[in-house]
């Protein structure tokens, strides 16, 4: 016989995502564009060689397990 809880009232709350119109040439532009980008890949890279005191320093702590002085992996290094 004590109180009972009163009802609540629940609100609803509806979200709508508009999208204004595109313009259809901005949009193929855009395309191309972000293809561009994303899908360039250069056709001759170089190689980089790290600076010695990084070097010294991976081996130091063990995250270098490759010698790069070995001859069968001076091709990658040039």
């Amino acid at each position: 016989m004590g109180n009972k809880p009163g009802k609540q009232e629940r609100e609803e709350v509806l979200l709508l995502k508009v999208v204004p119109p595109l313009d259809r040439a901005y949009v193929r532009w855009l395309a191309r564009d972000v293809e561009r980008i994303h899908g360039f890949t250069p056709t001759n890279p170089r190689s980089v060689k790290p600076p010695d005191h990084y070097v010294e320093y991976m081996q130091l702590n063990g995250w270098l397990d490759v010698n790069l002085d070995d001859p069968d992996l001076a091709h990658l290094f040039k």
